[in-house]
């Protein structure tokens, strides 16, 4: 083939160089030569042609023995692992049905070994114990969402899982870790974590977020009392026995102690009219205390008073005892009113600023229903603004609604108590002047009977 190519190529240069350097015919001889030679130089080109023509033929031909040869070879092979497909797929459902078979009850185990792992993800993803392992969330997310039947390694790692949480649910264990402060800031701190319950850090409280798998320091803290018993036990000695605040809801009583309202917040929840409430019982405090004083001081001179025979006129039974003369002591009557008199003149000073906490005692109550009013009329008016689709715009006229009123029985009922113990202290006060005053009156009636009978 390539001598062809080659000897083709000579050719038609040579022809080329004779098309150029022959010279044009001079007479009729000369180009029939012409023509002759032109003619076998054709002849000679057509040859060369039919030659290139019939070499490609053949390797047209080659080339297609080639590729049927191929095809019949990649057909025979198909047909072979189509036959072994199909048989395959025989072998496959045949044990697939001895799997079956012979796992018998396994396939209930491993859907209840499913079941668990969901069910036990959730807790163990709002533990605390999470922040120390993280990697068996993850395998056991895999384990609850892998299709295949679980292995031995995966159920032991489930069964470790939960005697670690176990384990875990009984220790004391501090370590170091991210923290974010009441301000919103990320620190890193020393924890103590109380089993799966509680954490703490610097005699503050914290709560563990599981979205993001940290611990967040409370807002609000407890009261002072449970913070000071979180310190104390961060700073016992490794070995020692000391208290420790605990939650058993793994931080929702905690989560609403630490909402629950404060008494300066209960009283703001009541408005100007809790205020105005809170100072009348002031008042009242103010007035019973100052009332207590004065009669328990009177009622100890007036006891001095009955065990002399002197008078004194620091006391009420001495100066009605002052109202005693000889020349009233032959007139029982005027004696009498003039006893009288001077019990009515102590009587006032005695009962002073009890009616006043009475008025006070039956105002407070009813301060309470007007806020409980109020309240109410804002609440309505919430609800015609915005509707009932969001609690949170009622609850600031519940709340006065409510405060209000039990302020008003906070401050009315001790006031009431208050009433009735200095209302009793007075009437024993009065009962002994009037007791007194009638003995006089009494031994100057049986002296003058005495004189009268002789």
């Amino acid at each position: 083939m390539k001598k062809l190519l080659a000897t083709s190529l000579g050719l038609g240069l040579l022809i080329n160089s004779l098309q150029v350097t022959a010279a044009p015919p001079a007479n009729i001889d000369e180009l029939l030569e012409q023509v002759k030679r032109e003619r076998v130089l054709e002849q000679q080109q057509n040859k060369l042609r039919e030659a290139e023509f019939l070499e490609a033929r053949d390797q047209q031909a080659r080339l297609l023995r080639e590729a049927r040869s191929a095809l019949a070879s990649e057909e025979a092979r198909t047909s072979s692992l189509s036959e072994q497909f199909e048989q395959n797929e025989l072998i496959i459902i045949d044990k697939e049905a001895q799997l079956q078979e012979k796992s018998g009850s396994l396939g209930e185990l491993f859907g209840s070994v499913r079941q668990m792992v969901n069910d036990s993800r959730s807790v163990l993803e709002n533990s605390m114990t999470s922040l120390q392992n993280r990697e068996r969330i993850e395998q056991l997310s895999a384990l609850a969402e892998r299709q295949q039947q679980p292995t031995i390694d995966d159920l032991h790692m489930l069964w470790l899982s939960f005697q670690e949480e176990m384990t875990a649910s009984g220790k004391v264990v501090r370590f170091e870790a991210d923290i974010i402060n009441a301000s919103g800031a990320m620190e890193s701190r020393e924890v103590t974590r109380v089993g799966v319950f509680t954490a703490f850090s610097d005699g503050k409280f914290l709560r563990y977020l599981p979205e993001t798998g940290n611990l967040v320091e409370l807002a609000r803290q407890p009261v002072q009392r449970l913070r000071d018993v979180a310190n104390n036990f961060e700073n016992a000695e490794a070995g020692s026995l000391q208290p420790v605040v605990i939650d058993p809801t793994r931080g929702a009583i905690m989560a609403l102690l630490v909402q629950t309202p404060s008494l300066q917040e209960r009283v703001e929840q009541g408005g100007w009219i809790g205020y105005i409430i809170l100072g009348l019982g002031v008042i009242g405090l103010l007035i019973a205390v100052q009332r207590f004083v004065y009669l328990v001081f009177v009622q100890s001179r007036v006891s001095r008073q009955q065990k002399t025979s002197e008078t004194s006129q620091n006391n009420p039974l001495g100066r009605i005892l002052s109202v005693y003369s000889d020349e009233l002591a032959n007139d029982v009557e005027t004696l009498s009113l003039k006893l009288d008199e001077a019990i009515l003149r102590e009587t006032p000073n005695i009962e002073r600023g009890l009616v006043t906490l009475a008025i006070l005692a039956a105002i407070a109550p009813m301060l309470g229903l007007l806020g409980t009013v109020s309240g109410m009329i804002e609440t309505f008016q919430s609800i015609t603004l915005f509707g009932t689709s969001d609690p949170k715009l009622m609850s600031g006229g519940i709340s006065q609604a409510l405060v209000t009123t039990q302020l008003g029985l906070a401050v009315a009922i001790p006031l009431l108590l208050m009433h009735s113990a200095l209302s009793s202290k007075s009437n024993r006060l009065i009962q002994i002047l009037d007791e007194e005053s009638a003995a006089i009156v009494a031994r100057n009636a049986e002296k003058q009977n005495g004189y009268t009978e002789q």
